[in-house]
């Protein structure tokens, strides 16, 4: 009874403190309890823990440490496989339903034994086509066509940029990895659990991945109690809370390892894929990546502040035209600011959506010096468009068709 609740609650603990990291430093749990136990775990902690280690050993744990971590989830290597070698998560899957089916099969009829090799064999059929998936690194053969794929939204993308890294124009929701050493096209987040990035063309086969976890997780719980559910109700003779609880340990010793142990760790932790799985879900449903995500909540943060400003495309660059007015009085990270003063700013782009703003943050609450009367201020997010959201429905048809 004893070893068998320090298993139950070290699961419970690792699925939780799982939970925190992942879903912690996400823009709408910031400022939750949920955000401020991640940053506490993900930061104060390890932050303490390095001044220790300087005090103790001039900080070579936390050099070796760094190194360790780095070889095994960013690294080529014989743990973690991108196309040809070893991922983790999948060595745990493999273990754990081997496990169970092997102590399983006798004991449930045909019909619930003949989902399972396709449930589990959809698991490891998206992780080959998420990691091996490449034409989302952009090269420059294929930038021409890159730069075409979305148009500049002059929020978050404006044209004009180049990758310090790559020396390439940057193309609208594209990124530099630099873990990966290539510019993204629509780059959504790098996953260390596939070492690869998530882009235009493999994040709907991650998006598969999460739905066929969370599935086999499911399934797996599902045959778990279907399992040990005669041996409960057999070992339970009344309903007071004690008999409950030793007929639930009983039926959860019978099964052992392979059968309850594996059962309580499916259901446990199916939440994490398919919460993330939810999250993303909510992310294409909005029109966002995770990487926009954090720059929409940066915007929010500073319009909350009062810093940001919104003008027409077209009247800025009629003005900056006729005044020859470039950057000055403002800083010079504003691209918008030098709109219309040359031809070819933008490139043609097909899109459904078409969209005449522009919005700039100002360091001083101010608008644009000279050009007082073309900005307004705005407040909230309701305020600008999101060019890249073309309804819930068409998101997900973008999404799965690979764009």
């Amino acid at each position: 009874m004893g070893a068998l609740k320090n298993v139950l609650l070290a699961i419970l603990v690792l699925s939780l403190l799982t939970f925190i990291a992942l879903f912690g430093q996400l823009p709408a749990l910031r400022k939750t309890p949920i955000g401020w136990l991640q940053r506490a775990l993900c930061i104060h902690l390890p932050n303490s823990l390095k001044h220790v280690d300087r005090l103790a050993t001039g900080g070579r744990v936390t050099s070796k440490s760094k190194r360790l971590g780095h070889y095994l989830f960013y690294e080529q290597n014989p743990v973690v496989l991108a196309k040809y070698r070893q991922i983790i998560f999948l060595a745990l899957l493999t273990v754990s339903c081997t496990l169970f089916i092997w102590n399983t099969v006798q004991a449930v009829p045909i019909s619930r034994i003949l989902p399972i090799p396709v449930l589990v064999a959809l698991p490891y059929y998206f992780t080959y086509l998420t990691v091996t998936h490449t034409s989302h690194f952009i090269t420059p053969s294929d930038l021409s066509s890159r730069l075409r794929d979305y148009p500049y939204d002059y929020i978050l993308f404006h044209p004009g940029t180049a990758c310090r890294t790559c020396n390439l124009p940057k193309p609208a929701r594209s990124k530099h990895c630099s873990l990966c050493q290539k510019c993204v096209a629509k780059s959504d987040h790098h996953c260390p659990w596939i070492n690869n990035c998530l882009g235009r063309g493999n994040y709907r086969y991650f998006l598969f991945l999460l739905l066929s976890l969370g599935v086999l997780q499911i399934y797996g719980t599902y045959l778990s109690v279907y399992i040990l559910g005669p041996i409960y109700r057999e070992a339970r003779s009344e309903s007071t809370w004690e008999d409950v609880g030793n007929a639930l340990v009983e039926a959860i010793n019978e099964g052992g390892i392979s059968i309850a142990g594996v059962g309580l760790l499916a259901a446990l932790t199916a939440v994490l894929p398919l919460g993330l799985l939810a999250y993303h879900c909510y992310l294409v449903w909005a029109g966002m990546t995770t990487n926009e995500s954090q720059k929409w909540a940066d915007w929010r943060d500073d319009m909350g502040d009062g810093c940001v400003f919104k003008a027409s495309r077209t009247q800025l660059g009629v003005h900056n035209r006729s005044q020859k007015y470039g950057n000055q009085g403002v800083a010079d990270d504003n691209p918008a600011l030098s709109i219309g003063l040359e031809d070819g700013d933008d490139i043609f782009v097909e899109w459904p959506i078409s969209s005449d703003q522009v919005v700039v943050r100002t360091n001083d609450g101010k608008p644009p010096a000279g050009q007082e009367g073309l900005w307004t201020r705005i407040w909230s997010l309701d305020e600008v468009e999101n060019v890249y959201d073309l309804g819930g429905w068409d998101n997900f048809a973008e999404v799965f068709r690979g764009h």
